[in-house]
């Protein structure tokens, strides 16, 4: 468990040799080409990647779209299909030959972004196709062609629709008016259709009364068809476009069994756009190219092999990097430690020649997690939910199947803490408990004479555990580096003090019954402090010496702080069974010694048979 020792490459080409020797080194999977100084006569690599770059996206585009379409249609259907199943294998050999697969791709994009353009429009020719014919209907009770609902030289005719709501007292104020006459032809829904007439004289008043009850005129007046003519050619072409859209669909449905070499076209691409984003990072001449690159040691003499099987006329060298390179950073972990390396990438990745923490950080996670949740049935849930995602996902070892692991070996922890908590979903169900309880009696223990929660100690003391394991691991990268006494003085020094101050703690505590440890606690701590004060200005000169060791004096303060920040599990932990055990006591009652379960409660209490007192 450590990182990778790399070495440099530093290599010189042919031009024309430039894509083959980045097709090896890219099957190796063992290098990474770094930028290349300023060499004397030569220049920048100035290859564009704009326009690769607009047709990958161009390519996705439709792929992502072609997806989505097969999954919808797959979902509507009840069709199971792994077209659309990501993480399928391929040779290299069947990789780089996905090149020839250009033109039938580009037929692809272009047949389907075609089909996708017609859905489209037709899709919103039908949407307004359809409230037309919402509007058209109560029409199709017109049995004479809409335009002939016209007026003459001497009369006012119109037809249109009244709300249902006050038609009674539009015909009722149109009856009283004697040269105006108001014909129903139908109902339908909300409204009524309805034919009015007037004579010119009375025009205008009868336009007040159509005015007054919400009177629409008919918006179909021009057409020479009936209304129920009129109607059917509507849905006529409403059943056309619905054809149109389902043929449409179908077309593109018909892309499933394309989408996997798509998928690997689309890869080829991207693969060779990131050889032109790499060439960008080197260095030619008029014939010749020069690259630099990072390679692991037990990797040199594959690389080596892939190059020479390339070409003849190629020049490379391996050399240690110097201090002034920076090279990347490549963890050797077990299955088991791997899991946890995305959790330290998340703050940040160890530098090159720094210790590899993911061993000691996977440690103090799995404990610091199991603590917190300190719960046998909530590890179990974790064991299991993180264990079976990550046998499902193991092949692909994406994020989440290290994420799953992670949990999973979290699960374990909070198992054991569960355990020694006696907590099953926040109730008592072992017959022994060996931690102290968080609330109650025999929460409290006497630090100094002062009551302190006691699980609050025991977060300090896996505090003081942790920062002493920390200063262990600065002592051991300073011995990496070839500093043998910075490693004691910087590091050992002051896991002395940790030492010191634990055993401190636990003598200072009533409860452990073990005052001796405050006496050997206290003299460990001095003399790790002492040690830590007279070598922190041993670089220094004068006065720096001295101002120095007051600041290393200063740094005991800086510690308390980082104990005292422990106090944050014991918070964490506090919260998470208080809300457990509340809503087990809502869920569980007393009935006849056996369980009452409430739909919200915990169903492993009534296997168990628990009853709450």
């Amino acid at each position: 468990m450590a990182i990778a020792k790399m070495s440099k490459l530093n290599l010189v080409a042919m031009s024309y040799d430039r894509d083959g020797i980045l097709n090896s080194l890219q099957r190796t999977g063992a290098t990474e080409i770094k930028l290349h100084y300023e060499a004397e006569n030569t220049r920048p690599a100035e290859i564009g990647c704009e326009e690769l770059r607009a047709y990958l996206n161009s390519l996705e585009g439709v792929l992502s779209r072609l997806v989505a379409e097969v999954a919808a249609q797959n979902k509507e259907n009840k069709i199971k299909s792994d077209a659309l199943d990501d993480g399928f294998s391929v040779t290299f050999s069947e990789f780089t030959s996905a090149k020839n697969f250009k033109a039938e791709a580009d037929e692809i994009t272009e047949r389907a972004e075609a089909l996708f353009s017609v859905r489209k429009k037709t899709g919103s020719e039908l949407f307004k196709l359809v409230k037309t014919l919402q509007t058209a209907k109560i029409y199709s009770y017109a049995e004479r062609p809409l335009n002939e609902y016209a007026g003459t030289a001497h009369t006012l005719i119109k037809l249109g629709t009244v709300p249902s709501n006050v038609a009674e007292g539009f015909f009722a104020e149109a009856e009283n008016e004697s040269l105006i006459s108001v014909t129903q032809i139908a109902a339908e829904g909300e409204f009524l259709l309805a034919v009015v007439a007037a004579h010119k004289s009375a025009a205008s008043r009868a336009e007040e009364l159509l005015q007054k009850f919400g009177f629409s005129a008919c918006p179909f007046s021009a057409e020479a068809r009936t209304g129920a003519e009129y109607y059917a050619d509507l849905l006529a072409k409403q059943k056309s476009l619905e054809e149109k859209i389902s043929a449409t669909s179908k077309a593109l449905y018909a892309f499933n069994e394309k989408i996997k070499p798509l998928k690997t076209y689309c890869d080829y691409v991207r693969f060779e756009l990131e050889k032109l984003q790499l060439t960008e990072k080197m260095r030619v001449t008029q014939a010749t190219i020069l690259m630099e690159a990072y390679v692991p040691d037990e990797q040199k003499t594959c690389v080596a092999d892939a190059l020479d099987g390339v070409t003849e006329n190629v020049y490379y060298e391996f050399s240690e990097p110097t201090k002034e390179d920076a090279p990347p950073t490549l963890y050797k972990n077990n299955k088991v430690v791997k899991n946890f390396e995305a959790v330290t990438n998340m703050y940040s990745p160890a530098n090159y020649r720094e210790f590899d923490p993911n061993a000691v950080m996977a440690v103090f996670y799995s404990i610091f997690l199991g603590f917190i949740m300190a719960d046998i049935g909530y590890g179990l849930i974790m064991l299991l939910g993180g264990g079976a995602v990550y046998l499902k996902t193991r092949a692909k070892s994406s994020g989440l199947t290290r994420l799953a692991g992670v949990f999973a070996i979290g699960g374990i922890c909070t198992v054991i803490w569960g355990i020694l908590f006696n907590s099953l979903f926040g109730a008592s169900v072992l017959p022994f408990t060996v931690m102290p309880p968080l609330r109650d009696e025999g929460s409290m223990w006497s630090l100094m004479g002062i009551n302190v929660p006691a699980v609050l100690i025991i977060s300090m003391l896996i505090g003081i555990i942790q920062l002493a394991a920390g200063y262990v691991c600065k002592a051991v990268q300073y011995w990496r580096r070839g500093y043998v006494w910075d490693g004691i003085w910087e590091g050992l020094t002051w896991a002395l003090f940790c030492i010191g101050a634990f055993l401190a703690v636990i003598g200072l505590t009533k409860q452990f019954n073990a005052p001796v440890c405050t006496t050997v606690g206290g003299i460990i701590a001095a003399v790790g402090l002492g040690l830590a004060i007279l070598t922190a200005g041993r670089h220094e000169k004068f006065f720096g010496k001295f101002t120095k060791g007051f600041g290393a004096a200063y740094g005991v303060i800086n510690f308390a702080s980082d104990i005292l920040s422990y106090a944050r599990l014991y918070g964490l932990l506090l919260s998470g069974a208080v809300i457990a055990q509340i809503v087990t006591g809502y869920a569980v009652t007393g009935v006849n010694g056996g369980v009452g379960f409430v739909m919200s409660g915990n169903p492993a209490l009534i296997i168990l048979g628990y009853k709450v007192k």
